[in-house]
């Protein structure tokens, strides 16, 4: 098995792709190793000291470590770990991916919601997803939208210039009832 890695915008992040599926559907994000339990892939990831966030994709792992690591010391061991839980068979998830939280909106903005979902899922997700993370929608209100970033992008430095630059402007230009778009905390 060969794993290549990617860099990400964010430093302390770093996408591992193993040449195969690692999710079927959805995404899974483990900020903690409190939160790992559902996942053997991700507890098998947190045991490696520095380690301090698992975000899983479709084909893709990413791996946040401490700012104390340097990835030098700690990639290899990602690595082995990355391919002996591939080599054992083991379920990737124990029962269901985490889904997305229930949307905020008043049904009268339903519309609306459905071409911010639109956009998000056709030009944004695929552009997050190639840097290793992910962009979840979590409201609409008075021209407001409320996404969370996931993954590498949840603590990458650029992550607010995302949001305010790209991602605003995307959804302003083609949703007029969009004014603004703001983060959501974990």
């Amino acid at each position: 098995m060969f794993i290549q890695t990617e860099t990400t915008p964010n430093p302390a992040t770093l996408k591992f792709l193993p040449g195969q599926t690692v999710l079927d559907t959805g995404t899974a994000d483990f900020p903690d190793s409190a939160s790992a339990a559902p996942s053997p892939l991700a507890t098998r990831l947190f045991a490696i000291e520095g380690v301090t966030g698992v975000f899983l994709g479709h084909d893709f792992v990413t791996v946040t470590k401490n700012d104390g690591t340097q990835w030098d010391h700690v990639k290899p061991a990602i690595l082995g770990g990355i391919m002996e839980h591939f080599q054992s068979g083991a379920p990737v998830m124990e029962g269901e991916t985490q889904a997305a939280h229930g949307a905020n909106h008043d049904e009268a903005d339903s519309a609306v919601v459905g071409q911010i979902t639109e956009l998000l899922d056709t030009r944004v997700r695929p552009a997050v997803a190639q840097d290793g993370g992910d962009i979840t929608f979590h409201g609409y209100e008075r021209g407001v939208v409320y996404l969370q970033m996931k993954g590498a992008c949840a603590g990458c430095p650029s992550s607010t210039m995302t949001l305010k630059m790209g991602i605003e402007n995307l959804l302003r230009h083609y949703i007029p009832e969009v004014l603004e778009v703001r983060p959501v905390g974990v």
